[in-house]
């Protein structure tokens, strides 16, 4: 039996939207707002490696995702020129059903996870906010901006990396940080030779290709910027190959197509982590407004959809409230930790190199294959 009759959960994207299917297949009536007037998704696509998937499937929904996506198996890598210098299996010891990694278009993933919470029944309320909370100790008297006032007996922002819950909840202190890079996005029509993910080393950045459908695929380039702005307008694009000087082969001729600067999806790469516990009474962060990571490891959505499964399974077992917020700190917080932490280290050696300096230490295959195999075992 569940632990808690009825939740808010506050933020409409991947992370809310997989906990409100969650929480429902537990029995918990839910009620979920969304700030936007209308579903609106930024971006380009999304990667799910296995341990996403397996979390998916837990709620009944990765195989859906599998079906309008473009599964792969590992990354081969190339140098600038195009030349393979390593081509490493993929890890699905997760879930050994299901392929190591899926890529997906964002709309049609925000699609499959809009169903998957309206048909067990979800409340979704779009163009509202939550102004202000008050916890007795006993229930979360909820006021929204359209005058409303209800009572939940758990509230969770998933209201992304700027989240509005958590600054009400701990005032400024966790605001996220600029790592120093930047990454582009844009959309091409998948070519033959991409059967699998592939990433570019050049000499002061790196380049990804991702199959997303048999007929679709995105190009990713991480790269050093100088500051947090973000590139957008009539020169997205100009921008966008600007950063791709100095390669030759596949990714030369691709970078002759990337034309449309509505096209380009950029984003100042920012992360934080908030302090454990991530809750305060009955008012729980998680996803983006608790962890904000870099795509390093391709797990920030990944934790987020953890987050959500876990606190379904665990608000529908435990004991308490009490002892369900506790458990899932104690699960959580160490493994978001690591992804975190793992991926500032993986900035911090790629900038180096960027720059010319030779760190002995630098360990980047390495510590990738190390942080995948480990984010396979179970949380």
């Amino acid at each position: 039996m569940a632990v808690i009759e009825k939740a808010l959960l506050i933020g409409g994207g991947i992370g809310g939207l997989v906990a409100a299917r969650a929480l429902r297949q537990r029995g918990i009536a839910v009620d979920l707002i969304e700030r936007e007037p209308r579903w609106t998704v930024y971006g380009v696509g999304i990667i799910q490696p296995n341990n996403a998937l397996r979390a998916l499937d837990r709620v009944g929904l990765a195989q859906r995702c599998l079906e309008q996506g473009g599964a792969f198996g590992g990354w081969r890598i190339h140098d600038a020129n195009g030349n393979v210098l390593l081509d490493p299996p993929g890890d699905n010891s997760a879930a050994p059903h299901l392929p190591s990694n899926n890529g997906i278009t964002r709309p049609r993933l925000h699609d499959i996870l809009i169903r998957g919470a309206e048909e067990v029944g979800t409340d979704i309320r779009l163009g509202t906010t939550a102004i202000s909370f008050r916890d007795d100790g006993s229930g979360v008297d909820v006021t929204f901006s359209d005058g409303s006032v209800r009572r939940y007996d758990l509230v969770v922002g998933y209201d992304g990396v700027f989240s509005e819950t958590r600054r009400m909840l701990f005032g400024d202190t966790y605001k996220p940080r600029f790592n120093g890079q930047g990454v582009w996005r844009y959309n091409f029509e998948r070519t033959e030779d991409v059967d699998t993910g592939q990433v570019y080393f050049g000499p002061e950045t790196k380049v990804g290709l991702v199959p997303m459908s048999p007929t679709l695929m995105y190009m990713f380039i991480v790269t050093a910027e100088a500051d947090s702005r973000w590139y957008d307008g009539p020169t997205a694009a100009e921008e966008m190959r600007s950063r791709l000087n100095g390669y030759a082969g596949p990714i030369a001729r691709l970078s002759q197509l990337i034309t449309d600067p509505a096209g380009v999806v950029y984003r100042p790469m920012m992360n934080h982590l908030v302090d454990d516990p991530w809750y305060r009474g009955r008012i729980l962060l998680a996803g983006d407004a608790a962890h904000s990571t870099t795509p390093h490891l391709a797990q920030g959505a990944a934790m987020a959809i953890e987050d959500a499964v876990l606190l379904g399974e665990l608000l529908g077992g435990a004991e308490s409230l009490d002892a369900a917020l506790a458990e899932f700190m104690r699960r959580r917080f160490s493994r978001v930790k690591y992804v975190v932490d793992t991926c500032d280290q993986l900035v911090e050696w790629e900038l180096e190199e960027w720059r010319g300096v030779h760190n002995p230490d630098a360990d980047q295959g390495g510590l990738l294959h190390r942080a995948t195999h480990a984010l396979m075992a179970e949380y």
